[in-house]
């Protein structure tokens, strides 16, 4: 199941292209030069499976908002219209259709069109321009290989209604969009679970199942041996992990600067050259960044010196001209050898950067304090450790992601209710931001330990914080990385048919099986986070025969995940 794949499938469809034989490079079936219309949601989707040069290639010389008034008239065009199917886009293009710029046009959406919609663009194509209406499902942003989500953060597209147990209406019905988009995708129709304690997580599941439910055609697949699963969880359920600093490339590189649809704001980083203010980091043609960005931040250091040995081993050599074979041969080899000087001094910057923010916000003292809170038990010397930090010259949000997790993991003990307003005093002192101190309190009351349907910290079972059930991942590698997700845990206990049916039950009227599933669906309710990506990737790679897809609302790191409950604290009334 890889997302990425098969969204260049679907480009290559709207793009009315077939691959040259061997040679990657793709070839035109169309004759005509091409302008490509996309909405506000499509224009990230597509920057996130495409470049331009592969829509230069394709003689897409022109690309603009269809919501633009101000186009030029071009007959001599052919126009390719990729948006989602909304209500908005719909209008858009029936009010292109009575007044066509262009010679022809070729209408693709990102999901399922209702027929009302069909015959309101039939009526108004009295020119007879249209060509041709397809839907292609890529209604998602595709971040990994086995990575999708939406961009649903506060304060702009909140998920939450006025109360924890409610949705936003719009952000809802996205969710189910990106969800059925997927699994159109994937050509999977699933059996659905989700988490029995999230109001949030049953009214999706029950409105995804409606969705598939009425255009059984649609889904319509091959059966199965094993069913494939769609598990639906909500972020409530495990709120430590986003809290904790993580020590991976990607997910690094998202807490400290920011990945907002493949690109990353590097204007504030100290002496950056001008044109690294803003890079795209994707794994899609990167293969440096493939390689490496699950790698632990101690590991990324090898490998980018190797990087940077490679690439002065490749100017050494290109250097050497002496005859008109070496200037062939250079002039062949120099857009490649520009694209490798680009990619290493983009990556030598971001790794150059994450060791001076490691260093400057003392990270890897104040880690070893959250993964001491998120696996072990010991209060203490906790306390001890927390009270010490609250005093330095930290971040705030890091002072707060510490206190949080102190309440998290005591929040049932005996001292740790007596200690939090002190904690939050000292806070308060230190002229942390009153709404983020609310933000705190927020948590507490969307993910608390009453509010939680499993205990998040114990640790005297099989299913104990440093086992994850599943063979050939890596254990406990340092004392930074010690924490298993709740994610990990629960995907152990699915694959192998343990999951708690009064836990995790199978939606009303939409099937159920006690076999071991192969193909795993994995939707996260209020963010996934690039840890519980990695998870995914680790266990795709260690287990043969298992494929498992994971979404979400948005992907969150902490700041984030922060501003959301910052956010929800003025909805709820706290």
């Amino acid at each position: 199941m890889d997302l990425l794949s098969a969204c260049h499938t679907y480009v290559d469809k709207l793009l009315d292209s077939k691959p040259a034989a061997g040679n990657g490079v793709y070839e035109s079936s169309g004759g005509k030069m091409k302008i490509l219309l996309l909405d506000t949601e499509t224009t990230p989707i597509l920057s996130m499976i495409s470049t331009q040069s592969l829509l230069l290639k394709n003689e897409v010389y022109l690309i603009d908002r269809l919501d633009n008034p101000n186009r030029e008239r071009m007959r001599h065009l052919r126009c390719l219209i990729f948006v989602r199917p909304t209500n908005d886009a719909i209008q858009a293009i029936v009010d292109e259709l009575r007044d066509p710029k262009y010679g022809e046009y070729e209408l693709y959406f990102s999901n399922v069109v209702k027929k009302s919609a069909l015959e309101r663009m039939a009526e108004a194509d009295d020119y007879e321009v249209v060509k041709a209406v397809v839907e292609v499902f890529a209604d998602y942003l595709v971040i990994n290989k086995d990575l999708f989500a939406l961009n649903l953060f506060a304060p702009q597209s909140c998920i939450f209604g006025d109360a924890p147990e409610s949705w936003n209406t719009r952000p809802f019905m996205r969710s189910v969009e990106a969800i059925t988009g997927a699994l159109l995708t994937l050509k999977k129709k699933p059996i659905i679970r989700y988490e029995a304690n999230s109001p949030l997580a049953k009214s999706l599941a029950i409105e995804t199942l409606y969705y598939i439910q009425q255009d059984p055609k649609l889904f319509d697949f091959r059966r199965m041996d094993t069913p494939p699963v769609l598990l639906i969880v909500d972020r409530k359920n495990d709120p430590v992990t986003p809290l904790l600093t993580p020590w991976t490339y990607q997910a690094m590189v998202h807490e400290y600067l920011g990945v907002k649809n493949g690109r990353v704001d590097l204007s504030a980083v100290p002496d950056v050259r001008a044109d690294m203010k803003e890079i795209v980091l994707s794994p899609d043609g990167d293969t440096f960044y493939t390689d490496n960005m699950f790698k632990n931040f101690g590991d990324l250091g090898a490998s980018i010196k190797d990087y940077v040995d490679k690439y002065q081993s490749r100017t050494k050599s290109n250097m050497n001209i002496e005859s008109i074979g070496d200037m062939k041969r250079f002039v062949e080899e120099y857009p490649e050898f520009r694209k490798l000087s680009g990619n290493v001094t983009k990556h030598v910057t971001l790794v150059s950067e994450l060791s001076r923010r490691v260093s400057q916000d003392n990270l890897l003292e104040t880690s070893e304090l959250e993964q001491s809170l998120a696996c072990n038990d010991n209060h203490a010397n906790d306390l001890k450790q927390l009270r010490i930090y609250l005093s330095q010259n930290l971040p705030d949000d890091t002072k707060i992601r510490l206190v949080a997790l102190y309440a998290l993991r005591y929040e049932r003990s005996d001292q740790g209710p007596t200690a939090l307003p002190s904690l939050l005093d000292k806070l308060s002192r230190s002229n942390v931001s009153p709404t983020r101190l609310l933000a705190l309190k927020t948590l507490l009351r969307y993910a608390g330990a009453n509010e939680r349907q499993e205990d998040l910290f114990k640790t005297d079972s099989i299913f104990s914080r440093t086992q994850s059930g599943f063979k050939g991942l890596q254990g406990v590698e340092n004392v930074y990385t010690q924490h298993v997700t709740l994610l990990e845990r629960t995907l152990g206990a699915l694959v192998k048919g343990r999951l708690r049916e009064n836990l995790y039950p199978f939606i009303e009227g939409g099937g159920s099986s006690r076999d071991k599933p192969s193909d795993i669906i994995v939707f996260f309710i209020g963010g996934v986070t690039f840890e519980e990506s990695k998870v995914i990737a680790q266990i795709n790679a260690a287990t043969p025969g298992l494929r498992i897809v994971i979404g979400g609302t948005a992907v969150h790191n902490s700041k984030t995940f922060l501003d959301e409950m910052e956010f929800a604290s003025t909805k709820w009334q706290i």
